[in-house]
């Protein structure tokens, strides 16, 4: 995808992306971040407007944020609490913070952002060198599904009285990259939110801890802690850092 750049997603979704996020609630996913965090403090790989970052930190934790896009970060500071959130806008595998956290956390695919093998293991690496002894990386992603990826794919997201949102991608079992546009369709026009991921399997994500000397301390089926089954379609892997 030409131009496409690590910025591009949100700034082209910023100003409706809580909007599009709302059915999927923040609850269960606070909840079980608030309990691995402990006293904290957090740190949110690609933080965008704060969804769930500002509920943690009305619990009392002290949360961080990081960013590729500057518009998803002015939709942060634009809400409550959201002007007091320390963030940083750039590249989140580089994870260019001064600090140790009990808890490093990534939701809702964003990992697969980072868009090489090579940058997703550099970003367990510098994760590993964030986190105090004990604590904890916490990723939200799918469970890829080769079935579901056919060369080129057009899938229909939602329908509404008024609008309709598709995806339309292109997939390459090669590299493991998915380009595609998130598009809504309004009477007075259309939408287009590019997207590029690079996916991984559980199993390579299991691997990138190992080279960064990081162990799988659980894996679940969701922020609800579901089982996770040959049938899950995402999982929540939580690493940690071992202690000594």
């Amino acid at each position: 995808m030409k131009d496409y750049d690590l910025s591009s997603y949100g700034e082209s979704i910023a100003d409706v992306y809580d909007e599009w996020m709302r059915p999927i609630g923040p609850a269960a996913a606070v909840a079980a971040l608030a309990q691995l965090a402990g006293e904290g403090p957090v740190l949110e790989l690609g933080v965008g407007t704060g969804r769930l970052a500002l509920p943690l930190a009305e619990r009392g934790l002290e949360v961080h944020g990081i960013d590729a896009s500057e518009a998803m970060l002015a939709k942060l500071r634009e809400k409550p609490g959201g002007e007091h959130l320390p963030t940083s806008v750039g590249d989140f595998a580089e994870v260019a913070v001064e600090d140790r956290f009990a808890l490093v956390f990534v939701a809702a695919n964003t990992f697969f952002g980072v868009l090489t093998k090579e940058d997703q293991v550099r970003c367990f690496a510098n994760v590993e060198t964030h986190l105090r002894e004990g604590g904890a990386f916490a990723i939200e992603a799918f469970v890829p599904d080769p079935a579901r990826f056919d060369p080129g794919r057009l899938s229909v997201r939602g329908v509404g009285i008024d609008s309709v949102r598709l995806d339309a991608s292109h997939h390459d079992p090669v590299s493991q990259t998915i380009d595609g546009q998130a598009i809504e369709l309004r009477d007075h026009g259309a939408r287009l939110v590019p997207f590029r991921l690079r996916y991984a399997w559980p199993a390579e994500l299991d691997l990138m801890a190992q080279l960064s000397g990081l162990a799988l301390r659980e894996r679940r089926g969701g922020w609800g802690g579901e089982p996770f089954t040959a049938a899950s379609r995402q999982h929540v892997s939580v690493y940690e850092r071992p202690q000594g």
